[in-house]
């Protein structure tokens, strides 16, 4: 585990890096940090959800503007009833949204979410999780992101024993939480303002097999 700050900035050889996520705002309040700290890997950030959404969807692109990255939108139905998808549903949005290519990295939602509990959270994890395993999404590395609240004692905090904790700099965490108050325009008061980590934790894995086994294993948990 990585406990130091992170560098400034690192110049390391390119990446191509997928991140995909449910919402907008998702991919920087859970990696907004580490996509700033890396600016010399090629960004494609998927958000599922949203897409429609006349005041959140123009963020979104704002934010990708502010985050370097190249993106695009889809719109899984994201309603207040939370009704669960069909995960083939989730995977076929996942794979008309993605460029069909291989990429170093792809980092998404954890299988429990973030927090309890988004269900949306949950089934992106899950769909890009078993594609990677079946070989549709062709990727070095997957990473998940680690977070947990207490089961709702407490705001989001990195799981310090994840494969991957690294404390952000003070630069690079105003810069992402500029992007959740001011491009994303949530109050300072707001549940994304008061979370914002201000260390970001993944858990790392190779081997979609790996990654395949450590899911059912997180279903019999839950």
């Amino acid at each position: 585990m990585e406990k130091t700050p992170a560098p400034k900035q690192e110049h390391k050889k390119s990446k191509t890096v997928a991140v995909i996520v449910a919402h907008p705002d998702d991919e920087t309040l859970w990696a907004g940090g580490t996509i700033l700290s890396h600016p010399s890997w090629q960004w494609f950030i998927v958000c599922l959800c949203r897409g429609s959404d006349k005041e959140r969807a123009p963020r979104f692109y704002k934010a990708l503007k502010v985050l370097k990255s190249e993106g695009i939108m889809g719109d899984l139905d994201d309603g207040p009833e939370q009704k669960a998808l069909d995960g083939k549903e989730v995977e076929r949005a996942i794979l008309y949204l993605l460029p069909m290519k291989h990429f170093d990295l792809i980092i998404t939602h954890n299988p429990t979410g973030e927090y309890t509990r988004h269900i949306r959270h949950e089934e992106v994890s899950k769909a890009v999780i078993k594609l990677w395993h079946a070989g549709k999404l062709s990727a070095n590395e997957l990473w998940t992101f680690a977070y947990e609240d207490g089961n709702k004692e407490y705001y989001p905090r990195p799981v310090e024993n994840a494969s991957i904790c690294r404390i952000l700099t003070k630069r690079i965490w105003l810069r992402k939480y500029s992007i959740i108050t001011e491009t994303y325009g949530f109050e300072k008061s707001s549940f994304e303002a008061e979370t914002a980590p201000k260390a970001e934790a993944f858990w790392q894995f190779t081997d979609p097999y790996d990654a395949k086994k450590w899911l059912n294993n997180r279903r019999v948990l839950t």
